[in-house]
């Protein structure tokens, strides 16, 4: 890498940097130890996490997928291409937004969720789960194109309990206007294989596993 390299937010599991590499704008995600765990685990969760999480975002860009490319992976570290827009929850509910998005109804907020609801029936149909797929991880750019990012929980799994808790985590997310937008998409895309996942959400919903899932991400 080289230039001036940038702390641009950080979380529990990760710092989040802007930097040059090889001439290119770049995003390096690096999972930061915890302290409160043994080290020797500790950093087998990190690399494993990690590797994970490369692979995934590999194979999602590959397959053509808007996500960031993978450019060089470390240890602890992943380093992808930058992606110029804003994230949904920002032009969705950020206060004082003087932007058309902030009116959640708007026909290019529809169309965003429309589109997002494809990109995650394409991700489902290739044998992957988001695991966080919330308004916080998808990201416009000036372009109108939808982009998903932070792949930290996600998994290679055909299980439709993990297809069905992605979907449940936007439908949590969105009103319903907008919810109905992404299912749509969705649904275009699921095609016959839709019917299972929400029957499967439905299920889940009535048992509540959602909040399970909401306190592990939180954790």
């Amino acid at each position: 890498m080289n230039g001036k390299i940038s702390k641009i937010s950080e979380g529990a599991e990760a710092r989040i940097y802007t930097a040059k590499l090889l001439g290119t704008d770049a995003v390096v995600k690096y999972r930061h130890a915890k302290g409160y765990r043994a080290r020797e685990l500790d950093e087998e969760i990190r690399m494993q996490r990690t590797r994970t999480e490369a692979k995934v975002q590999a194979k999602l860009y590959k397959n053509g997928l808007s996500v960031p490319p993978v450019l060089m992976v470390g240890r602890y570290w992943i380093a992808m291409g930058r992606i110029s827009g804003t994230t949904m929850n920002r032009l969705l509910f950020e206060k004082g937004r003087s932007v058309a998005m902030s009116a959640l109804n708007s026909e290019r907020a529809m169309t965003a969720m429309e589109k997002a609801g494809m990109q995650l029936a394409m991700m489902h149909t290739i044998g992957i789960v988001h695991g966080d797929f919330t308004p916080a991880n998808i990201m416009l750019d000036k372009h109108g194109r939808v982009w998903i990012i932070d792949f930290g929980l996600a998994e290679f799994t055909d299980s439709q309990e993990e297809r069905a808790l992605d979907v449940l985590l936007m439908k949590r997310s969105l009103d319903a206007s907008l919810y109905a937008a992404f299912e749509k998409g969705y649904t275009r895309l699921m095609k016959k294989e839709a019917h299972r996942v929400f029957s499967r959400l439905r299920a889940i919903e009535k048992r509540g596993r959602y909040q399970l899932r909401t306190l592990a991400i939180q954790n």
